[in-house]
């Protein structure tokens, strides 16, 4: 099973990449983040919430199928606690897109720069 884990690939919106340097958030920081979201360990609200920067922010978490996770929106636990119901009906129909992308697709956004690939480890 944990082979299956190390195929998987992370990113992060474009945006998301920006707002995280500023608390500095990194890589390793998002992975053990997304590891989390897949073990179940986070608010699963049809798309993930997961604490990052030591509880100081929040970092929404969009799933495919166990091929991929993207990083796609963050605040800070300071501004506001949570997202409301329609920003999280829009995370929810981002994810069901997400869904659709095919490996084409992906290599498109990544070459755009609108997805950034985290590294894990390496």
């Amino acid at each position: 099973m944990a082979s299956a884990h190390r195929r998987e690939r992370a990113f992060t919106t474009a945006c998301f990449a920006k707002a995280a340097t500023k608390p500095e958030i990194g890589d390793d920081e998002l992975c053990a983040a997304g590891a989390l979201a897949r073990d179940g360990k986070c608010d699963d609200l049809g798309a993930f919430k997961k604490r990052v920067s030591q509880n100081l922010y929040r970092s929404i978490i969009l799933a495919k199928g166990g091929r991929y996770w993207v990083l796609t929106d963050q605040f800070a636990k300071k501004d506001r606690a949570t997202i409301d119901v329609a920003e999280m009906k829009g995370f929810r129909n981002l994810a069901t897109s997400y869904e659709r992308l095919s490996a084409d697709n992906l290599a498109d956004l990544l070459e755009d720069k609108e997805f950034v690939e985290i590294r894990h480890g390496d």
